[in-house]
């Protein structure tokens, strides 16, 4: 029997998942009736733009880094209601939804890798960016892969997912805003490190699951390769 699409159902629980779907359940029968589904997913793209622009607008003054919080959160908002909005209103909308949520997803990580790399003038912080977000990609990459090879999307790990992540970058936002960016000589070492220690553990921990998974699959108990 095969399995049907599950790319609408999340595995794992981040820490304020619970309190975010009853905020969800609250207001998705307020949203009003000429907004739909593809209208919320296709607001990240705008957020992006924003999110660039007020990160470039932020190199001469840093109140910008306040806009490029709104986009955070707008981005947030738009992102968590979209496809309980899409089943709310029965569009159908499954496949398409996953994709092109997850595809400007993308985009809106890139985007705010982007941003902050303005804020630096230091040639060997660029270099760590275009490492970040070499390394943010590959961790996403991660959750879609392994999807694709279980039928089972995870997105939250140890308790940590988008919700808490867009958290992190308004409070770092709101953080540079008042102690300047000379913070980034040592915090994007920092950063970088950190997540290269999480997409390290993401995959190793996702390989050893489809290395077992393959393992019990074979009659003979055997690996093949």
């Amino acid at each position: 029997m095969t399995e049907g699409f599950a790319g609408d159902k999340k595995k794992g629980q981040s820490l304020l998942g619970p309190l975010e779907r009853r905020f969800i359940d609250w207001g998705i029968p307020k949203v009003p009736k000429p907004i739909l589904s593809h209208h919320l997913t296709s607001m990240t793209l705008l957020w992006s733009i924003g999110t660039v622009l007020f990160g470039w607008l932020a190199v001469e003054n840093r109140v910008w880094l306040h806009a490029m919080s709104v986009m955070v959160f707008a981005q947030w908002l738009t992102d968590s209601f979209d496809g309980s909005l899409g089943k709310y209103r029965k569009q159908g909308l499954v496949k398409w939804g996953f994709f092109m949520d997850h595809l400007l997803d993308f985009l809106f990580a890139g985007s705010i890798v982007i941003a902050y790399s303005f804020l630096v003038s230091a040639k060997w912080l660029e270099f760590l960016f275009l490492i970040l977000l070499l390394v943010t990609c590959a961790t996403m990459a991660v959750s879609f892969l392994s999807f694709a090879a279980t039928n089972q999307f995870q997105i939250a790990y140890y308790g940590i997912g988008p919700t808490e992540i867009r958290i992190g970058y308004i409070a770092l936002n709101t953080f540079v805003y008042f102690v300047g960016t000379e913070i980034f000589s040592w915090g994007v070492p920092v950063i970088v490190g950190l997540n290269l220690v999480a997409f390290v553990v993401m995959a190793a921990q996702t390989s050893q699951n489809l290395w077992r998974i393959d393992y019990e699959a074979n009659v003979d108990g055997a690996p093949r390769d």
